[in-house]
């Protein structure tokens, strides 16, 4: 199996395309990127230089992944969702002096595996987003996210669960949470080191 790269698509020589992976119409694809197999890469998608992007990823159309990004196995990025590189973005120096690239350091957003980031939302570097979350459409996320946390609003906060479907969890009765589509059972535990904060893990 090979890769396919629709003509009017600009994939850099440099970048490295697993199998079975589709770049569609008018996508960008920078020096160094890497891309799993089994990606989806829409319409007008961009992905910076030196990104790192897992297996079975869907890039959607006009999202625009900026280095040094990395998106582990499994994310999904919806329509014009934007990852961004910069802290303290200027397009001159203070002298009024055009910034190149060496005047200011890249910072990237990790997405974790299973992830999924909903249309138009943005992720504000450096941030990471944590296994199988899930980032409400129009979200703004200025802070690490948990695993399976259900975050929205700007800036974005926590306002739920969900599990490996998807799905938000629903509470039972035992405190447990629970996947109403697959029955997988889900606790909450106190975070290491941040008081009042609880993460959220899969039961055996």
């Amino acid at each position: 199996m090979t890769h396919r790269i629709t003509p009017s698509a600009q994939v850099d020589p440099s970048a490295e395309l697993g199998d079975g992976t589709t770049v569609w119409d008018l996508a960008q694809i920078r020096e160094g990127a890497r891309l799993g197999a089994g990606c989806i890469v829409g319409r007008g998608a961009y992905v910076g230089a030196g990104v790192r992007v897992g297996d079975n990823v869907k890039l959607q159309n006009h999202a625009l992944v900026y280095e040094p990004a990395v998106l582990e196995d499994g994310v999904f990025v919806g329509p014009a969702v934007v990852l961004t590189n910069d802290r303290e973005p200027r397009s001159v120096d203070p002298d009024g002096r055009l910034k190149r690239g060496a005047d200011w350091e890249a910072v990237g957003v990790h997405v974790a595996e299973g992830a999924s980031l909903g249309a138009r939302s943005v992720c504000v570097a450096p941030v990471r987003v944590g296994r199988w979350a899930m980032v409400a459409a129009g979200a703004v996320v200025t802070r690490d996210v948990p695993d399976f946390a259900l975050v929205a609003g700007v800036p974005a906060r926590r306002i739920g669960w969900v599990g490996r479907a998807g799905a938000r969890l629903t509470e039972g009765p035992d405190g447990t949470w629970v996947c109403p589509r697959t029955g997988e059972r889900y606790a909450e535990v106190p975070a290491d080191g941040a008081p009042g904060t609880t993460l959220l893990i899969e039961k055996r």
